[in-house]
């Protein structure tokens, strides 16, 4: 974990290990999960009732506290995750599923059917709550928040990421 351009927020025994594609650019350098302006992460998971209240990309430190983590599939920060190879999200997925069984969160959220189909070899999978687990955890795909995903709003994605609740 340490040698990630972007550290994971973990814990052991979390509620929800949300999984991101990759960080983006911006948030390598600010050193915070979700950190472009315009990602609906933050107010999805406060509008679904995982936080006490709308949080900022610079207190993602405290999601443990509120039995919440973020991790990410590729741990290579690009500009847009279309720039990442098929090879890229399969390792990531294999790395993805030794760091769950390591810290064994109930739920396991992958913010991205493409990143889970193509990581985890699943050509015809759906959103939804999946048929495997991964590394122990009940394993959702869910809607990926970053603003370039128009079809969701946040409305949509709280409704969605509710469901996560173990």
């Amino acid at each position: 974990m340490r040698d990630k351009p972007l550290p994971d927020v973990i814990a052991p025994d979390l509620d929800v290990l949300f999984c991101g594609i990759n960080p983006s650019v911006m948030s390598a350098e600010r050193g915070h999960h979700f950190a472009r302006p315009g990602n609906r992460f933050w107010p999805a998971i406060h509008l679904a009732g995982f936080t006490p209240r709308l949080f900022a990309p610079d207190e993602d430190r405290q999601l443990p506290e509120h039995g919440l983590g973020i991790t990410n599939v590729v741990a290579r920060p690009t500009r847009a995750a279309a720039e990442l190879t098929r090879d890229e999200l399969r390792e990531g997925a294999a790395a993805l599923a030794e760091l769950v069984a390591e810290f064994r969160p109930h739920v396991l959220a992958v913010l991205g059917i493409t990143a889970w189909r193509v990581g985890f070899d699943r050509p015809k999978a759906v959103m939804g709550l999946q048929s495997e687990r991964i590394g122990g955890a009940a394993t959702w795909v869910v809607p990926n928040p970053s603003g370039l995903n128009a079809h969701f709003q946040v409305p949509d994605l709280a409704r969605l990421y509710r469901q996560l609740r173990p």
